[in-house]
């Protein structure tokens, strides 16, 4: 089993940093009166961590008996949506965007049905199970209206739990409806700590500089930290002298499709980006990630004078990309942008004098 499993705390107490938010869910789950809940932050924060641990106050140890199971949806047009599902007796665990434009039919049926039966162990703290719904940000608008109507309708028999990396693409009736919990990125410090308590428990010394650097190259990502460690010490059991932390494929892939557009920007050199980028999204790279990964590269290369106008326009794009359906295009138009931006810098060549 990987460290990021093994030694994953199982309770709030054990919960190494954001003290203050474990004892004001501590509470909560305490209390009588449990509402929806929205966990938001950046990804490796911990939100998943917390969510089972205010799981496992709710309900009890039983909670982490899961199983994993599919179900299968029918689409208006009769279609087949497999969808896998997380359970216990007490929790449902969906990720409904794995249905598409779908995702609406995925929990209009599937809240609906747990809705309507009662909690199975009769001697359970409390009367209502819980269904965690994983990339909540990800959500049609369709699927968000469906989501807002069960949660006015079954509230008795059923407690929602939304977990989303930003509120920003949520409803504004979801949000009013939920207590929001953000669970922001851990600091330096908390990070250290984390991967010094995994060292211990491990059973080795962690030398402060290959903490330093572990904590660097995660920024920001606990997951990440506790799995590039587990990784640095397969390969140097003391972890001493010159560390290498490799970078995943995908992300000195997305490095070398920067280098190019900074490269030369002509038609040709757009083709050969746009198959970069069908590599990199047939590979199951989200397009999001794609572009923030590619703009980072690119602003790192540039002049100071182009690095604020090629951020406005990833943003811009980016916001295109997820209302959108053909994520191509949108990446393909900021690369036509960020080369326009260029050539006119160094030039005073616009890409339209190519159309």
């Amino acid at each position: 089993m990987l460290w990021v499993d093994q030694y994953r705390p199982r309770t709030l107490d054990d919960l190494h940093y954001h003290k203050g938010l474990s004892a004001r869910l501590k509470s909560l789950a305490s209390s009588g009166d449990f509402p929806h809940m929205l966990f938001y932050g950046p990804s490796g924060a911990g939100k998943k961590t917390r969510i089972s641990c205010t799981l496992r106050q709710l309900f009890g140890p039983g909670v982490e008996k899961l199983k994993i199971d599919q179900r299968v949806f029918l689409s208006p047009s009769k279609r087949k949506l497999e969808i896998n599902l997380v359970q216990s007796n007490y929790h449902i665990e969906i990720t409904p965007s794995e249905a598409g434009n779908y995702d609406r039919v995925v929990i209009q049926e599937l809240l609906k049905e747990i809705a309507q039966t009662q909690q199975v162990d009769l001697n359970a703290k409390q009367k209502f199970k819980v269904v965690i719904i994983n990339e909540a940000d990800s959500l049609s608008r369709d699927a968000q209206a469906a989501l807002r109507r069960t949660m006015e309708k079954y509230m008795s028999n059923l407690r929602i739990i939304l977990c989303a990396n930003s509120t920003s693409r949520l409803i504004a009736p979801i949000k009013s409806r939920c207590l929001l919990m953000r669970v922001a990125a851990p600091s330096e410090e908390d990070m250290m700590d984390v991967l010094q308590n995994v060292a211990k428990r491990v059973g080795f010394d962690l030398p402060p500089d290959a903490a330093d650097k572990i904590v660097d190259d995660a920024e920001g990502n606990m997951r990440k930290a506790i799995l590039v460690l587990e990784a640095l010490k397969m390969q140097s059991p003391n972890l001493n002298g010159p560390l290498s932390i490799a970078k995943p494929d995908w992300e000195t892939y997305c490095h070398k499709v920067a280098d190019l557009i900074i490269g030369e920007q002509s038609p040709a050199r757009i083709m050969e980006v746009r198959s970069k980028f069908y590599e990199l999204l047939s590979h199951c790279i989200p397009p999001t990630v794609i572009l923030k990964t590619v703009a980072e590269r690119v602003v790192d290369k540039v002049d100071e004078s182009l690095k604020a106008d090629i951020m406005h326009w990833a943003a811009f794009y980016e916001v295109r990309m997820r209302n959108g359906n053909k994520k191509i295009f949108h990446l393909e138009a900021w690369v036509v942008k960020v080369m326009s931006l260029y050539k006119h810098f160094f030039y005073g060549i616009d890409m339209s004098d190519f159309d």
